[in-house]
């Protein structure tokens, strides 16, 4: 059964707005939201305006300049922790497209006058002590194992049997399962995961990508939040070889309210050597190492492999070594029913576009810095951004394209005083 549609909520309530000024009214000083006009929602997640001051008691809505008597509901994700100058508060907000919108929208923070809470439609469980499962509506969105999974059919002294800091299941619009963990042709693949085969820390060489010598531990949470935008995951992992942490690793993962044709997470990664330079490499060849998506696809002799959409088109072999800004794959992964996710690359990603790694078989692999590699001093961040859009049926190449877009635009929101 499908699920009914979700739709932003728009409430029709009383609001202030916010930042008054006594030289003149609030409306002309305060800041603006200026959101470039998409055909479709646009989820966005924007460092709070200059001078904001949040009063954690009241709730805030975003307004559009011209249409006041509306407001979409937004979310405040705030750091636990000022580590790093540009982990900064951000403001989370979906907003609808509208028709006959120009091309740049307005928008303007404001204040319900009422202290009514804003119901979150999500909710996070942790299941074992070891994974926490995001649901929307109690329907499971993904789950992130932070502490050891064990793949009971691996053989027992395989180095792949066991790992953590990884998304599975990673579920689609109507419930079915995406990702699959410890496939028997690649023990190592898992789910969402982000790993490098050749990680040189000084004068050693390791593989994380099959856990050689290196492995990504769990050290803290540093955020758990469900508000009416988005489910908010912030955790601090490290790579360690022996007891000694060589890598910190930083995943913040946000799940934005879906509706029935799409659902967008968010991963945000940052890596900070400790100690020593690291030096990473992607497959000679191929170029995987980075972030990776292993679909729960099944193929043989008489079963189809999925389809690989990129801005090139839809491919009819493997890729591998090749520069793309995104990259899809849909399947059958329920039966009656076309779906899949994509891969989106943000323009300020290094390297833009960086290569990857797509097969049909089921695996889409960003490589950065890719099969050259490249050498990251200690103490300094390598931030990598990524989007999953996560699609009913089976879109075309220009809805892929469209969407990839309408992501970009989202990316251009900024606040204007």
């Amino acid at each position: 059964m499908k699920p009914p549609p979700l739709t932003p909520a728009i409430f029709l309530l009383s609001w202030i707005l916010i930042f008054p000024d006594s030289t003149g009214t609030a409306a002309e000083k305060a800041p603006v939201l200026v959101v470039p006009s998409a055909e479709s929602t646009l989820h966005v997640a924007v460092p709070l305006p200059e001078g904001f001051k949040r009063n954690p008691d009241a709730q805030y809505g975003l307004v559009e300049v011209g249409l006041e008597s509306k407001a979409f509901p937004i979310q405040f994700s705030i750091p636990a922790k000022e580590r790093d100058p540009q982990d900064r508060a951000r403001m989370l907000a979906i907003i609808s497209p509208r028709e006959g919108a120009p091309a740049d929208r307005r928008f303007r923070l404001v204040r319900r006058t009422d202290s009514t809470p804003v119901e979150s439609p999500f909710s996070l469980k942790e299941i074992d002590g070891k994974s926490v499962r995001v649901e929307e509506n109690g329907r499971p969105r993904f789950t992130y194992n932070f502490e050891k999974i064990t793949g009971e059919k691996v053989p027992a002294r395989d180095r792949r049997r066991t790992r953590s800091g990884y998304v599975h299941p990673l579920w689609g619009v109507h419930g079915e399962v995406l990702t699959c963990d410890f496939p028997r042709d690649h023990y190592h693949h898992h789910g969402l995961f982000w790993a490098w085969p050749y990680v040189t820390v000084g004068d050693r060489l390791f593989d994380l990508w099959t856990s050689r010598g290196i492995r990504q531990d769990f050290v803290r949470w540093n955020r758990r939040e469900a508000g009416p935008a988005a489910a908010v995951l912030d955790v601090a992992n490290g790579w360690f070889v022996g007891e000694k942490c060589v890598m910190e690793e930083r995943a913040l993962l946000r799940a934005f309210a879906g509706d029935a044709k799409s659902q967008v997470l968010d991963v945000e990664l940052t890596f900070v050597p400790q100690g020593e330079a690291i030096a990473l490499r992607g497959a000679r060849e191929k170029s995987y190492g980075g972030l990776a998506l292993r679909g729960n696809v099944r193929w043989g002799k008489n079963q189809k492999k999925a389809a690989v959409s990129t801005p090139l088109g839809v491919a009819t072999e493997d890729l591998v070594v090749t520069r793309l800004a995104w990259a899809d794959l849909t399947y059958p992964f329920q039966e009656g029913s076309e779906s899949g996710a994509a891969i989106f690359i943000p323009r300020d990603h290094p390297d833009y576009p960086p290569t990857w790694v797509a097969r049909r078989s089921g695996l889409l692999a960003v490589g950065y810095p890719g099969v050259e590699g490249k050498t990251f001093p200690p103490g300094q961040p390598i931030r990598l951004n990524y989007r999953l859009w996560i699609h009913a049926d089976a879109p075309s190449h220009d809805a892929l394209r469209r969407a990839y877009a309408d992501y970009l635009r989202g990316g251009r929101a900024r606040w204007k005083n």
